[in-house]
């Protein structure tokens, strides 16, 4: 249970692995009743196969962790506190290569990993903020009234990072995709298709840019990470399988998603 106030929660109070967990679990309880997730097993035992490879390799607290596809032509991913990753269909969908997913996942693993949803909450003071926190913890908002209060809730505060964030967990990234044995160039090579649809197309990409800022400089960043591995290195590492093509064909041969609402 939680033990702080919410204005010692504004001023820090440490939230241990315990609690990040139950209030990851307790924020995925409100994106199952608030999203369409894609109910397909064959889709999901391929994302969560790729998923758990690139968390072994970075998880060092021993996380159970969960990858789940939302079921939305939205361009999008996050993560959520504890472990639960979601990836947005039409984030997958313009996904070229293997690579190019490991790179999605693995940054959202990033957020994690680095506990960016925690250190928000340690550091936020808003009414709304503690009071999510309070009910999700502490489970001590009863009534409607109050559980309405929170607005969407918990997943809506962990949706959104900083440029800083951002950055780290991009580099997360590159390391993640390279020790789990998959090209790193998937990172760049999707900024930069993102980039050209938001040209061509900005209102299909903008759930994306809303809660992931981008801009050229984090290409920059990425593209130096990876130059400074060695070249052979990259160059044994697979930018695809077959694997994943099957799977992107299976999730293109689906009805499409429903409309959004």
């Amino acid at each position: 249970m939680l033990a702080c106030s919410l204005l010692v929660v504004a001023a820090g109070c440490a939230i241990s692995q315990q609690q990040e967990v139950e209030l990851g679990a307790s924020s995925a309880r409100q994106v199952s009743a608030q999203l369409p997730l894609l109910r397909d097993a064959t889709a999901a035992h391929y994302l969560t196969t790729l998923g758990n490879r690139l968390a072994r390799v970075t998880d060092g607290r021993g996380l159970a962790w969960t990858f789940t596809i939302v079921d939305s032509r939205e361009v999008n991913a996050f993560a959520l506190p504890g472990g639960w990753v979601y990836v947005n269909r039409g984030r997958i969908e313009r996904a070229a290569t293997e690579s190019e997913l490991a790179g999605v996942i693995a940054h959202e693993i990033g957020h994690v990993t680095r506990r960016h949803g925690v250190q928000q909450l340690q550091q936020a003071s808003g009414a709304n903020v503690g009071l999510t926190l309070l009910c999700t913890l502490t489970r001590s908002c009863e009534s409607g009234v109050s559980r309405a209060a929170v607005d969407i809730g918990s997943s809506a505060l962990f949706a959104r990072f900083s440029r800083d964030d951002e950055a780290e967990a991009d580099a997360e990234a590159v390391g993640t995709t390279i020790k789990a044995g998959i090209s790193p160039r998937g990172i760049p090579a999707m900024f930069r298709s993102l980039l050209r649809e938001r040209t061509t197309s900005p209102g299909a990409v903008e759930a994306f840019f809303a809660s992931h800022p981008l801009e050229e400089r984090r290409i920059a960043a990425t593209e130096a990470q990876i130059a400074a591995v060695p070249t052979a290195t990259i160059a044994r590492l697979p930018v695809d399988s077959r694997s994943f093509q099957t799977f992107r064909r299976r999730l293109l041969a689906l009805p499409p998603p429903p409309a959004p609402h």
